[in-house]
């Protein structure tokens, strides 16, 4: 008779570790894409939010993107020096920082078109496979999150 009272400590009977290991590769699989943009992963969703919305204030972009101050300042003086967004104070509330789209970074709208295409390609999924699975994902998003 085996003991299972550490089963719950492997790894196989972790949801973490999939969604871990999955995030990891198809993060790996958008490097050739992104390296052509001269962007990194983070800086992609962070402009593909900047392409639907045009500005808004530092904060809500880290809410929308899951990302601190932290890894949001640095990311955005990167994006601000490649002439992809700028960041200016708000003139109702200077302790407000708009970071807002240029010209430039419009611009690689159209060279990133072809992207999410190709990366549902890979994925292995079904057109509704990859529906169930955004939804569960934001599920445990929503439950998770601290916002």
């Amino acid at each position: 008779m085996s003991d299972h009272t550490y089963d719950a400590l492997k790894l196989d009977k972790q949801l973490c570790f999939p969604l871990y290991a999955c995030s990891r590769e198809i993060i790996k699989r958008y490097k050739p894409f992104l390296d052509a943009l001269d962007l990194t992963y983070t800086q992609y969703i962070a402009m593909m939010v900047l392409w639907e919305r045009g500005s808004m204030t530092v904060k809500e972009l880290g809410a929308r993107l899951y990302l601190d101050s932290g890894t949001l300042t640095p990311m955005l003086k990167k994006m601000e020096a490649k002439g992809l967004v700028s960041r200016t104070r708000s003139t109702e509330d200077e302790r407000n920082l708009i970071v807002a789209i240029t010209p430039a970074g419009e611009a690689l709208k159209d060279r990133a078109i072809s992207i999410p295409g190709a990366m549902a390609k890979c994925s292995g999924l079904t057109t509704e496979e990859g529906t169930e699975l955004y939804h569960l994902l934001y599920k445990i998003l929503e439950a998770v999150s601290d916002n």
